[in-house]
Parts: C-alpha cells; structure tokens; sequence
C-alpha cells in the first residue's frame, strides 16, 4: 500500500480532465449508493478512483459527503486531486489496491464506511494514454501495468513465459478460442525477436486468428490484450480477495456497487454476493440461526446493463454489469 498522498493542486495539470471521463451507469450509481450517504457525516469509498468522474458527482450531490479515493495509479490520483481540489477538506486520497481497503480505513481512523464503489477494469485515461500499452489499437510499449512504477510488464509475460502459461491466461482470461496457436506463435516469434511493442503482438494475433466476414466482431487481439491486462495486474485474484472484506467494511444499512466489464470479473462478485446474501443455518434446522442469517440484501435482479441510450453516448459502457448490495446485519 502506497499510503495516503499529500497532493497539492496544479491548474497546468489538465484543463480538460472532465473531458477523458464519462463515468459509466453514474445515474443508477447516484440512486443506489445515495441512499446509504444522507447523513451529515456519511463516507464514500471509491476503490477505482481513475479520474474521479463518479466521485466528483457524489461529491457535488451530497455536501456533507466525505471521500476515501484509492487507486494503484499515481498518475490518476494526481489527476483525480487537481479534478477534485474544490472539495479539500472532505477528500482523502490514497494509493492503494482495493483489496487494501480495510487497511486504508484502519490508517486513516476510519473504523465503518457508508458506501462502497468499485468501478472494474481498466480506466479511461489507461486506455488513452499511448504509452501504456493498454490499448491494441495503438502501438506503444508492452507495459500494461495499473502501476507503472512496479510489478511485472506485458513485455515480460510474453518474452518469459511457457508456451503452456500462456496459453493457459489467454483461454482463462481472455475466454480465446485460439489460445494455444497464438502462445506457440509467440513462443516461436520471440526466439527470433522478442516483444516489445503492442503492434508486434497485433500484427501476430491477426495472423493466427481468422477474421469471418459477418461474424467476426471487434479486433482480433481484443481478448489477448484483455487476458495480459489481467495477468499482468493480478486483477482477477484481487478482486476475490476485496468483496469479503468490503462488505465487513460496510455499516449495517451500508451499500456497495460494482461495475464489472468482463464475464469473469462478474461472476466473481455474482458469487461473493451470494454466498453474503444466503443463509448458513444447516438446511434440516427448523429455524435460521441469527449468526447465520445471510450478512446483505441483493439490490438488484441479477446484473444490469447500460440502456442503448447510454450504450450510444458513452460506448465503453456497452460491456458494463452492475451488482449492487445492502449490509444487513453486522457479522461475528
């Protein structure tokens, strides 16, 4: 954990900011969470604080609103400050992973929050920024870290690891038909060469992977890219290990609301809801043990999706899944 950054303001920083962010589903985000912040002294975590788009409308909603910001990226923190620097003195912002958030709160003598977001996924800035790697349709550095200053690149996963390895996080993760021609492909590619730029790998992918007319959706490296993302980030065991402890975060009455953008991504929280939101009293007891009753209340029918409306004005909520969650009792 990074801990809690001191960051003054810079007007230089980036007139536009508003501008690289439409936060996703903010509306529904606004009604579910805003229930949970009406009192004066109410506290909003942001796990996924990016550019701070959500964050910046609870802020404006809700005046007596105190933020906790966490993100892995310094740069979207020094971001997030400067968007946000209007609101000093009801805003902390922290350089952490989500799954520190119980740590976080501990540090800052935050012992209960009100609300809880989790945005999922790689951020609008990642994805527009060149240099980063995220982004397939751009050539640029095979970095893909959410923090660039340390962890694993994209570049080592593909220059080290096993033909098997990979094949393995791009099935996995990347959900690839084609994962076990691409790895050897690559395996083969790097003897001679090794990578270093996204558009080696592109150009690779396009090869292996049969372009349908009619079928074909999306470019061909879209689900690689996407399985080193994750592999290079640890995003898929972090988010196992965040939903637990959030929920134990939370006070009774407290929400939490995630935005997923991928089937894995979702059903990690579709199963972490559910498990908090059965019952543990033994199925051949007469009545529910109340230490076992279920901990939240789902808020929603399974996992809501962007309208076309929104779909058409912000394209990058089209994937998006929402699951949102109310703490009900607090738990031993």
């Amino acid at each position: 954990m990074g801990g809690v950054l001191q960051l003054g303001t810079d007007a230089n920083v980036m007139s536009n900011i508003t501008e690289l962010h439409k936060p996703v589903l903010l509306q529904r985000c606004l009604e579910i969470l805003g229930e949970a912040l009406s009192a004066d002294d109410a506290i909003l975590v942001d796990g996924t604080l990016g550019l701070a788009g959500h964050s910046e409308s609870f802020l404006l909603r809700f005046p007596k609103l105190t933020l906790v910001g966490i993100d892995r990226d310094p740069n979207a923190l020094k971001l997030a400050a400067e968007r946000l620097s209007p609101f000093a003195g009801r805003t902390h912002f922290v350089q952490a992973i989500y799954s520190e958030i119980p740590e976080v709160l501990d540090e800052l003598g935050i012992e209960q929050v009100d609300a809880v977001l989790l945005d999922l996924g790689v951020s609008s800035m990642q994805l527009d920024e060149a240099d980063r790697g995220f982004a397939y349709s751009q050539d640029a550095p095979l970095d893909m870290r959410m923090n660039n200053s340390e962890g694993k690149t994209a570049q080592q996963v593909l220059n080290e690891y096993s033909e098997e390895d990979l094949a393995r996080i791009f099935k996995i993760y990347g959900e690839e038909r084609y994962a076990k021609p691409i790895a050897k492909k690559i395996v083969q590619q790097r003897d001679v060469s090794p990578f270093t730029r996204s558009k080696q790998l592109t150009d690779l992918i396009a090869k292996v992977v049969p372009f349908i007319p009619g079928k074909s959706s999306g470019h061909p490296a879209k689900r690689v890219f996407q399985a080193l993302r994750i592999e290079v980030n640890d995003e898929l065991e972090i988010l196992e290990e965040t939903i637990p402890p959030v929920i134990q975060s939370l006070r009774v009455g407290g929400r939490v609301l995630v935005l997923s953008y991928q089937s894995l991504e979702d059903r990690i929280v579709k199963q972490a809801f559910a498990a908090a939101a059965t019952s543990a009293t033994p199925l051949d007891l007469p009545i529910e043990l109340p230490e076992d009753a279920p901990v939240i209340k789902l808020l929603v029918r399974g996992a809501e999706k962007a309208s076309d409306a929104e779909i058409q004005e912000n394209p990058r909520s089209a994937s998006v899944r929402l699951r949102a969650a109310e703490k009900i009792r607090k738990a031993a």
